[in-house]
């Protein structure tokens, strides 16, 4: 391995570092605002920091971990020696998620505050696996280059105007995909009917397609057309319906993106 290419993956180790640090941070004060309300029996405030908790989690959290099995867990996991431990990690990732859906479906104030903690909890142990045992497998590597890796990897290090937070060209969507124009075609892929979330504001579209999704019938199915892949809001709808939706890539970009989630008919 190079002088300059050792240097360059210590340098991004030791940003994948510091941006684990403040997710840590706005993590726990996110949390830390809830648990204070749930405390004083401040049911309105519980709920108003639920939702600035569960905007966080969709716009920063749930991307970087998205970004995260697509790069550093792809080139661990094909290392002998990390291979059993990105499987535990993904599992992880499927709880984190498990945990956002429970504390969307909380409307009491205990309820919150035990969802909160728990992900707290759980992703304070998993950064520390992460950066105890998976960067230092990838920067030890040498036929890794972290630094490759991680290049224009925004959802995991944040945007480069150092405000700790990600975006797409600066836009701050966290969206864990590409970005493109809101008037781009979407063209007719479906007799299904359609819910085009491309002009809504990115804090909106989460709760406007799961409300879409829990008035479908069974049997029922929509079309959703968006402005870049929707991986974060399909592991919400994972960890929220489980095998009674299923999603079908219509079209996989470069300027729209188009999945159908249809609800599985109730077994007779």
């Amino acid at each position: 391995m190079s002088a300059s290419r050792s240097t360059a993956d210590q340098q991004a180790a030791q940003a994948v570092v510091r941006h684990h640090a403040q997710l840590a941070a706005d993590l726990d004060r996110h949390v830390d605002d809830l648990l204070d309300a749930a405390d004083q029996g401040d049911a309105a405030g519980a709920l108003r920091h639920r939702d600035e908790l569960l905007g966080w989690l969709r716009d920063e959290l749930l991307p970087h971990a998205y970004a995260e099995e697509g790069s550093l867990y792809t080139a661990a996991g094909d290392r002998v020696e990390a291979a059993l431990l990105i499987r535990g990690m993904l599992d992880e990732h499927r709880a984190i998620s498990g945990l956002v859906a429970e504390l969307e479906a909380a409307d009491r104030p205990v309820r919150l505050a035990a969802a909160a903690r728990a992900l707290a909890a759980l992703f304070a142990v998993h950064l520390t696996k992460e950066n105890d045992l998976i960067v230092p497998v990838l920067v030890d590597a040498p036929d890794v280059s972290l630094a490759t890796l991680l290049d224009g990897m925004h959802d995991l290090l944040g945007s480069s105007d150092g405000s700790g937070r990600g975006g797409c060209g600066g836009g701050g969507c966290g969206c864990g995909g590409d970005q493109a124009s809101a008037d781009a075609p979407a063209p007719m892929v479906s007799i299904d009917p359609r819910l085009d979330v491309r002009l809504l504001p990115h804090h909106q579209r989460h709760a406007r397609v799961l409300a879409a999704l829990d008035a479908l019938p069974a049997g029922g199915a929509l079309v959703l057309v968006a402005p870049h892949a929707p991986r974060p809001l399909l592991a919400e709808v994972e960890a929220r319906y489980g095998g009674g939706m299923t999603t079908e890539w219509l079209q996989d970009g470069p300027e729209v993106w188009q999945v159908r989630l249809s609800r599985q008919p109730v077994a007779a």
